[in-house]
């Protein structure tokens, strides 16, 4: 496999689900599990009905486009992409038709790996296109839901300018995060809302090999495991002198077998008879437009990861957990408004934090307890009346009970901190131990643990650490 050069490029769909209707219809845009609710005439291809475009879903694609540093269109204008298929009701798509013009041409993203390397990825183009419906395959009948028929949805198509599976996937996530910074997109891949279709070659010269096509890829792991089977599986061929197997041909991903399975022979384009929709009037973007827009960028991911870095002075690895996902981003900047400290906030948000909403596979919304919470639980470390281990109790407590943190925290089991009431404690202990300080003092330094742990089974574990440890330093040194 080392041996071969590796080239792949990806075409990534995002729905545009923040907006609150569809692209050029007026139906809400909003994920739903009950089937044909959100749709309107023009959704199922009506006769008579009208496009109406979404001026919204059109400033978004452009504030995607300029951080891709695309070149904008003069003009905005829609094609027909004229095919027929059960999921699409109308027989032909409103979409844009690359290289023509579209929301965004020509620009490119610099992409940071784990490591602190980055690599550049060009951008062909992005455009905007209505999506299709969804269909469901069951046993022995399909059904169409038209819910998703019309859902704004971008499209962004790179150059092919990766060669790893991991740089593909760091692309996607990061791409991914930009979508949810900018409010454009929630970018769920459960709710359908992402997909990939992956282009990737081999070749034992620079020149590119044989083009495969991956369609509609729906994990990031996905694209990672197909793209490492797909070098496997041609790397194999080749090796075995095999070469005319690897063929332009389009293939699927099946997650089961762990497998890409021929679809179809792709030796050309297909002719979708492309044709400026008569329906939608060209629009002149203007300058005006495009620098309002540029100044609406929020702050970006990768700018979020220098001000922890720089700013807070967090490490390179803590940073980039802590921007992976806007929600758990914002969750720590609202710790940080707080006053809480930078380092302390971002170990109970990446460790704790990140660790049980992974672990219960739940949305970062939907967590009860709040950085006010957290605050005072980390609060009353601080001031003594709670350990580090009772904060931990507390903090699953809070999160098992749905009940504010203040009510698993009282006098009773509260961290012992009287600085005279555990000498009184210690002297206890060292008057009935004189063996063991006699063999302290000869050498045993080890036994200062069995004094600790003296002090906090008579404490039952509330005795403040910090403060015992300096007592019992005081008396036995």
């Amino acid at each position: 496999m080392g041996k071969y050069n590796v080239t792949i490029g990806l075409e990534m769909h995002c729905e545009v689900s923040k907006t609150k209707s569809k692209v050029f219809s007026s139906a809400r845009n909003e994920y739903t599990d009950i089937p044909n609710s959100n749709i309107r005439p023009i959704d199922l291809g009506f006769p008579g009905v009208l496009p109406v475009v979404n001026k919204e879903a059109v400033r978004m694609s452009l504030m995607m486009s300029q951080i891709l540093h695309c070149r904008q269109p003069e003009y905005l204008y829609f094609e027909r992409k004229n095919y027929y298929y059960p999921d699409m009701p109308k027989n032909y798509q409103i979409t844009q038709n690359p290289p023509e013009d579209c929301v965004g041409m020509e620009g490119y993203i610099d992409i940071m790996r784990e490591d602190g390397t980055s690599f550049r990825v060009g951008i062909d183009n992005i455009h905007l296109e209505e999506d299709a419906a969804s269909m469901n395959h069951l046993y022995d009948t399909s059904v169409i839901d038209y819910n998703r028929a019309g859902v704004p949805l971008l499209e962004l198509v790179t150059k092919p300018d990766i060669h790893s599976a991991s740089d593909a996937v760091a692309f996607l996530e990061y791409i991914r995060s930009v979508y949810q910074y900018c409010e454009i997109s929630e970018a769920d891949s459960k709710k359908g809302q992402i997909r990939c279709d992956v282009n990737i070659s081999i070749s034992d010269s620079d020149e590119l090999g044989t083009k495969v096509e991956i369609k509609n890829v729906n994990s990031f792991g996905g694209v990672h495991d197909a793209i490492m089977y797909e070098i496997k599986r041609q790397s194999e061929l080749k090796d075995n002198g095999r070469y005319d197997e690897v063929e332009q041909e389009t293939r699927r991903w099946d997650e089961e077998s762990g497998t890409t399975i021929r679809m179809r022979s792709k030796v050309d384009a297909l002719d979708y008879k492309y044709f400026v929709d008569p329906n939608i009037p060209r629009y002149k973007i203007s300058k005006e437009w495009l620098e309002e827009i540029k100044k609406s960028i929020p702050e970006l991911p990768y700018e979020r990861k220098d001000k922890y870095i720089n700013n807070y002075g967090l490490s390179e690895y803590d940073a980039t957990i802590l921007i992976k996902e806007k929600s758990v981003s914002d969750y720590f900047e609202e710790c940080i408004k707080l006053g809480m400290d930078a380092k302390t906030a971002c170990n109970w948000v990446t460790v704790n934090i990140v660790g049980y909403i992974n672990k219960y596979e739940i949305d970062m919304k939907d967590l009860y307890l709040t950085p006010e919470m957290l605050k005072f639980i980390i609060d009353n470390i601080d001031n003594g009346t709670i350990s580090s281990k009772q904060a931990k109790e507390v903090f699953f407590k809070v999160l098992e009970e749905n009940k504010e943190p203040k009510n698993f925290i009282s006098r009773e089991n509260a961290q012992v901190s009287d600085k005279k009431e555990l000498e009184k404690i210690i002297d206890e202990i060292l008057a009935n131990s004189q063996s063991q300080i006699e063999q302290y003092k000869s050498g045993k330094t080890n036994l200062f643990d069995y004094f600790v742990g003296q002090v906090m089974k008579n404490t039952r574990g509330k005795a403040n650490p910090v403060i015992t440890k300096e007592i019992l330093h005081e008396k036995l040194d």
